[in-house]
């Protein structure tokens, strides 16, 4: 899986090795909701015996190229060799959401995020662990490969991930490729833009800092977890009226913007949480893969967010 993006257009941080905080820089319950993608009766680009690696080797061709060493985009999971059944694409391969795909009769999932609790999806620690066994086992019983998709779809152009955030939040018409992290949207009250992002991203409950009445035009977007360093290096680079992300550790991002604040700096925070603010992105995926894949079932079944706000 060497097919790779180019750089030339990439901040300086995306120069050399990369790290998952630098790729997410870049960009941006239940299992009820699938989105299923419409695909036509004709037959896919490869034939008929088209295999899953078939599929991986396909979606990485329509990234631009770039050496992408070290990339955390690998099987987690399975035989990429055996044919491809149907696809689904999510941000987490939960147990639940491994359990739909078997549900639909699909053997490939699309997985954003880690698979078995850390960046590398290194297992060796959890050998012995239930947990991973049952999820393991679950997989291997059913022959369902995971394979993540995290790097190269925050190289795509524009990033898969905040281009499916800001489709979702109606904000496309504002993204300009030259500025891709920052928007300017017509001027809103933090809290107008709060009640927007919870109606169109289906998000419950949000964490802010920041006065709700602030007029906010310049947006700078940021979901996943890019942290903290990237977030407060954007914040002086673009000086927005709101940062808008996915998560941080509360001793950095969220305490810099109350510092800001104090100084008397017009800046607000908006934390959507990990899981629904890069979802998005995953859905729209379904939308960009399946006319690629004529005559395959490409399936999008949410992880959602897996906290309940009591």
């Amino acid at each position: 899986m060497d097919n790779h993006p180019d750089t030339h257009h990439l901040p300086n941080m995306f120069q050399g090795p990369y790290t998952r905080r630098q790729f997410v820089a870049a960009s941006l319950a239940g299992l009820t909701g699938v989105s299923l993608a419409t695909a036509s009766a004709s037959p896919n680009p490869l034939g008929t015996a088209l295999t899953i690696q078939q599929a991986i080797d396909l979606i990485l061709a329509q990234i631009p190229k770039l050496p992408l060493s070290g990339t955390v985009d690998t099987v987690k999971s399975g035989d990429a060799t055996q044919p491809l059944k149907g696809i689904i694409t999510t941000m987490f391969a939960t147990v639940d959401v491994i359990r739909k795909a078997i549900d639909l009769g699909a053997n490939f999932i699309i997985a954003h995020e880690p698979t078995f609790y850390n960046h590398r999806d290194d297992v060796a620690w959890l050998e012995q662990d239930e947990v991973y066994q049952y999820k393991r086992n679950l997989l291997e019983k059913n022959q369902v490969v995971v394979w993540r998709f995290h790097d190269h779809w925050h190289m795509h152009r524009p990033d898969g991930v905040l281009h499916g955030v800001l489709n979702d939040l109606g904000w496309t018409d504002f993204y300009e490729a030259a500025n891709p992290l920052v928007v300017e949207i017509p001027a809103m009250s933090l809290a107008d833009i709060i009640q927007r992002a919870k109606e169109k991203l289906g998000i419950k409950m949000v964490k802010v800092v920041g006065e709700l009445q602030q007029s906010c035009e310049r947006i700078l977007m940021l979901p996943g977890a890019a942290g903290g360093r990237s977030h407060i290096e954007n914040l002086r680079t673009h000086k927005p009226d709101l940062l808008i992300c996915g998560e941080v550790q509360e001793w950095e991002t969220s305490e810099y913007i109350r510092d800001a604040r104090a100084m008397g700096l017009k800046v607000s925070l908006l934390v959507l949480g990990h899981a629904v603010s890069e979802e998005p992105g995953m859905a729209w995926l379904v939308k960009w893969l399946a006319p690629k894949l004529p005559g395959v079932a490409v399936n999008h079944v949410p992880a959602h967010d897996p906290f309940a706000w009591v």
